[in-house]
């Protein structure tokens, strides 16, 4: 069973860019969320229910994903949440969630960015499709 969900956080590594046995592209990264609070008593920051992320994106978001966000980069990620279970190499039952994003950010809260259209070529028959434009869909 899978969940939506969006996760602001940062991330963890670089995102690892590869591409499929048939040449489609898809990217992991790792995104840590956590709650910070001020201690009372020290006044000091800290974190509270830090959890990572393992995510994965596919075809031209992975190829943005990986271009764009570089570790420690403050995101807003949105995709589906996903458990997956397997048995490791010692016979040990494992489990994981996984989000495949749907969508990927970085954070304008604390920095600021300046988005670009992405560089790729038309895709075929897009001439005889006369509702197609070149404008950005927002």
């Amino acid at each position: 069973m899978s969940t939506p969900v969006t996760l602001r956080g940062r991330l963890a590594a670089d995102p690892d860019m590869k591409f499929s046995s048939s040449g489609k592209p898809f990217a992991r990264f790792s995104v840590v969320t956590s709650r910070r609070y001020r201690n009372e008593r020290t006044g000091d920051w800290e974190d509270r229910d830090t959890t990572f992320w393992e995510c994965v994106a596919f075809g031209q978001l992975a190829e943005n994903i990986a271009e764009s966000l570089r570790k420690g980069t403050a995101v807003i990620v949105t995709g589906t949440a996903a458990s997956e279970e397997w048995e490791d190499k010692n016979g040990q039952k494992r489990r994981t969630t996984k989000v495949t994003v749907e969508d990927a950010a970085p954070s304008l809260r604390w920095a600021s960015a300046k988005p670009a259209q992405a560089d790729r070529a038309k895709p075929s028959g897009r001439d005889e499709d006369p509702w197609a434009n070149d404008a950005p869909p927002f």
